[in-house]
């Protein structure tokens, strides 16, 4: 049996239960910091490294506007400066027969910002408005 690269195109994003078409995914990144450290009573003359901290790179979302759907707006709309609305999501990468073949559970996001779509008489393209979500966590799973 030939086993072959995972395809990128056909996945799902859950959250608050619902399913919610998107037409791309990106800023999936994980990042530990380096922290530097010697003491002085250390035969060597360099540092040591050490893993510091986790980071996570803010998710964006993109997707094709619907007639009255403003879901990305309200949920951008009720944050408010100290108190975020956060939701924890889903991204699954799905195979052939629709089954989660990686899981990414992402904590406690909320809305960045929240882009519109460019209007243009001129092009016949499809509507698309974005959202950039910060988070404080993020978790993959092969399945």
């Amino acid at each position: 049996m030939n086993v072959y690269p995972l395809t990128r195109f056909h996945f799902e994003v859950e959250w608050g239960g619902s399913h919610v078409g998107f037409q791309e995914v990106s800023g999936l990144d994980f990042t530990t910091e380096v922290s530097e450290y010697r003491h002085g009573a250390m035969r060597e003359h360099n540092k040591i490294k050490v893993p510091g901290m986790r980071t996570y790179s803010n998710i964006t979302l993109k997707r094709g506007i619907l007639p009255k759907d403003n879901e990305f707006y309200l949920w951008w709309n009720s944050t408010e400066m100290d108190k975020p609305v956060r939701r924890d999501l889903t991204l699954k990468l799905l195979n052939e027969k629709h089954e989660p073949v990686i899981v990414w559970q992402v904590k406690n996001a909320w809305p960045l910002s929240l882009k519109s779509t460019d209007l243009n008489a001129d092009d016949s393209g499809i509507a698309v408005e974005t959202l950039e979500i910060a988070h404080e966590g993020l978790v993959m799973e092969h399945v």
